[in-house]
C-alpha cells in the first residue's frame, strides 16, 4: 500500500516551485481556477506512472524556459518488503521523518524507510526517471525502479480515457486486481477459423462477378488457384491488441460504453479492491458526470469516512457538494503566487468546518465578501447585475463569492477563518450595532478589508436617506408589489407612534420632496426585523435592480462612494 509522503516540483508548466507533504488518505485540492491544481495531479501521474512513451513539448517548461529542466520528485513510503530490500534497492533507501516532513539520506531509528523517485526533462524533451540517493551518486551508481515495481505502485488516473481501465491491458486496474491472466490465443485461433468459413460462404454469393474474373485471369495465366477461388478472411491480418479482452455486461454490452459517471464510479470501486497493490488514485474534477448523490458515493468508495484510509486519493473539485462532504483535514487550498505554489490545509477548527458546511462556494472563489445579512448579499447581487448591464466587470466573473454571515455577531467567525487560509476577504456590515471590537481589529490587522455604512446607519437607512425621491418612489412601488399599502402603513404608524401614515408620505412626494426625518422614518420602517420590506436576498436584489442601482448616480451622502469603494476593491 504505497503512499506518497512528499511531492516536489520545479519548472513544470505553471509551477516554478512546489514542496508539499500530502495526507495519508484523501487530498482534495480546491481554490480558484488556474492555480495549478490539475498540473499537480499531472506531475504525480507522470512521475509515478508505468508508461514508457511520453511526449513533452516546450509548453511543459515553466515560462517556456527550456534551459531550466523540469524536475518532479515523489518520495514514496509504506513500502512493501520487496521495495525495502537491501539487495534490491540498497543505497537508494532513505529515511522520512514524519514529525518534520524532511527526508534523510539514510534510514534510521524513528524514520520511515522510503524511496524517492525523480522525473527530469531537459531541453531535448527526453524524460529520464531515476531513484534519488546522494550516497549512491557518490559511488557512481544510478538506477530506476524495476518495471514490475513501477507497475505495482503506479497510480490509477480517472479522467479522459478512464474507460481503458475496464480492459485487461498493461497498467489497467483490472491487471492489478489479481495475478490471474487470461490466454486468448486459442480462442482467437478457433474464432478465426469459424469466421473464415462463415465469411467465405457469404462472400461467394455477394462477389460472384469479381470471383469469376479472378478465376478466368488465373486460368489464363496458369496460376494454380483451384477451380473455386473464394473470398475469405485472412486471420493473420487481424490484429488483437492488449485491450481485446474487456468487461461486458450480462447482455454483452462492453462496460466501456457506460456513461462517464458510471465509469468513474466503477473504476474507483475497482481501485478499492486493488488497494493492496495500487493504492494511489488521481481524479481530476471528481464531480464530472456525477449527480450530487453519486459524488457522495464516489467519495465513500475511496474511504473518505474511514479511519483506515484505504486509498491515498489526489482529487480536484469545484463542487460545493464535495466540500460539504469532506472534512477540512482532507481539503487543501492551492495558492499560486508568481510561480510559487503553496498548499494550505483547511483544517478542522470549528469556525472553518462550520463555514465549509454553510458556505462551501466561498472556498472555491478567489476572494470573498462576508456580508452581515441577506440584505447586503441581495444589494451586491443587484448592483452586480446593474454594473454588468452597463458594461462593467462582474463580481462573479472575477471569482468573488458573497457570504451571508447571518448577523453582526457572526461576521468575523466567518471572515477570520477565510482570511487565515489566505483568501482575500472583505466585510460589509451595518453601523447601527457594533461587532466585537477585538475581532474586528484582528481581522483588519490580518489584512482584511472593512466597509460599513456611514454615521451609525444600517443599509435601509442609508438607502432612504441618500437616494432621491424618484428612486425612493420606485422602491415604494416595489414594496407595495411585495406586500401591500396597508402593511407598509402599519409599519410607518408603528415606528412614528401613529404620527405619520404611508399615504401622508406618498402625498408629500407628489407635491414636494421628502424631508430628512421622513426619509429616516422610511428607513426605520422598512428594516423592522423579520418584517422588513426587502429582508431577503431575492427581494433586496430586485429592489436594487429597479431602484437603488439606477438611483446611485443622483444619490447624495456616502452611499455611492461606499459602493464604488467596495467594488473597486473587490475587482483589484
Amino acid at each position: 500500500m504505497a503512499r506518497i509522503r512528499l511531492v516536489e516540483i520545479e519548472n513544470f508548466r505553471g509551477i516554478k516551485t512546489l514542496k508539499w507533504r500530502p495526507k495519508n488518505g484523501i487530498n482534495c485540492l480546491i481554490g480558484p481556477g488556474d492555480s495549478c491544481k490539475t498540473t499537480i495531479l499531472d506531475a504525480i501521474d507522470l512521475c509515478m506512472s508505468a508508461r514508457r512513451n511520453l511526449q513533452f513539448t516546450d509548453a511543459d517548461f515553466h515560462g517556456l524556459v527550456v534551459e531550466s529542466p523540469v524536475s518532479i520528485t515523489c518520495t514514496i513510503g509504506a513500502l512493501e518488503d520487496r521495495l525495502k530490500s537491501i539487495d534490491a534497492y540498497g543505497l537508494f533507501l532513505r529515511g522520512f521523518d514524519p514529525a518534520t516532513g524532511e527526508v534523510e539520506e539514510e534510514p534510521g531509528k524513528g524514520l520511515e524507510t522510503v524511496l524517492t523517485l525523480n522525473l527530469t526533462i531537459t531541453s531535448d524533451l527526453e524524460p529520464a526517471w531515476s531513484l534519488v540517493s546522494d550516497r549512491a551518486a557518490a559511488q557512481g551508481q544510478s538506477r530506476n525502479l524495476s518495471w514490475a515495481d513501477r507497475q505495482r505502485i503506479s497510480p490509477t488516473r480517472i479522467g479522459a480515457g478512464a474507460d481503458q481501465n475496464l480492459v485487461w491491458r498493461r497498467g489497467s486496474i483490472l491487471n492489478k486486481l489479481s495475478d490471474e491472466k487470461a490466454d486468448a490465443s486459442a480462442a482467437f485461433v478457433e474464432a478465426a477459423r469459424e469466421a473464415r468459413a462463415a465469411f467465405g460462404d457469404k462472400a461467394g454469393k455477394e462477389l460472384i462477378a469479381a470471383l469469376s474474373a479472378v478465376r478466368e485471369a488465373a486460368a489464363d495465366l496458369g496460376i494454380p488457384v483451384g477451380g473455386d477461388v473464394r473470398a475469405m478472411l485472412d486471420a493473420h491480418s487481424v490484429s488483437f491488441s492488449g485491450g481485446t479482452i474487456s468487461l461486458h455486461s450480462e447482455g454483452g454490452v462492453p462496460l466501456r460504453a457506460l456513461g462517464v459517471g458510471s465509469t468513474r464510479l466503477l473504476i474507483a470501486g475497482l481501485q478499492r479492491k486493488a488497494a493492496k497493490e495500487a493504492s494511489v488514485l488521481l481524479v481530476d474534477e471528481l464531480e464530472h458526470g456525477l449527480e450530487p448523490h453519486r459524488i457522495l458515493r464516489l467519495l465513500h468508495s475511496m474511504g473518505s469516512k474511514e479511519a483506515g484510509e484505504p486509498i491515498q486519493g489526489f482529487l480536484t473539485t469545484h463542487s460545493p457538494v464535495a466540500l460539504q462532504e469532506l472534512s477540512g483535514s482532507q481539503l487543501w487550498v492551492v495558492r499560486h503566487d508568481d510561480g510559487s505554489v503553496l498548499m494550505e490545509c483547511v483544517g478542522v477548527a470549528d469556525d472553518v468546518q462550520s463555514t465549509i458546511r454553510v458556505f462551501p462556494e466561498a472556498f472555491l472563489a478567489r476572494s470573498v465578501i462576508v456580508c452581515e445579512g441577506g440584505s447586503e448579499v441581495g444589494l451586491l447581487r443587484g448592483l452586480d447585475r446593474c454594473r454588468v448591464a452597463a458594461g462593467k466587470p462582474s463580481l462573479m466573473a472575477l471569482g468573488v463569492a458573497l457570504v451571508d454571515a447571518g448577523g453582526v455577531d457572526k461576521i468575523y467567525k466567518r471572515a477570520i477563518a477565510l482570511r487565515k487560509l489566505g483568501y482575500r476577504c472583505q466585510v460589509l456590515r451595518d453601523d447601527d450595532v457594533q461587532p466585537d471590537a477585538a475581532e474586528e481589529k484582528a481581522f483588519v490587522e490580518g489584512g482584511g478589508e472593512l466597509t460599513m455604512w456611514s454615521n451609525g446607519r444600517k443599509l435601509e437607512q442609508e438607502v432612504f436617506i441618500c437616494l432621491d425621491d424618484d428612486a425612493i418612489g420606485a422602491l415604494l412601488d416595489y414594496a407595495e408589489e411585495l406586500h401591500d399599502a396597508s402593511h407598509l402603513n402599519d409599519h410607518i404608524k408603528s415606528v412614528s407612534g401613529g404620527v405619520a401614515t404611508y399615504n401622508d408620505l406618498r402625498a408629500e412626494m407628489l407635491v414636494g420632496s421628502l424631508t430628512g426625518p421622513q426619509r429616516e422614518l422610511l428607513g426605520n420602517a422598512s428594516s423592522l426585523k423579520k418584517k422588513g420590506w426587502f429582508k431577503s436576498i431575492t427581494w433586496m436584489e430586485e429592489a436594487t435592480v429597479r431602484a437603488i442601482g439606477p438611483g446611485l448616480a443622483k444619490a447624495t451622502g456616502e452611499l455611492s462612494p461606499t459602493v464604488e469603494k467596495l467594488f473597486a476593491s473587490a475587482v483589484m
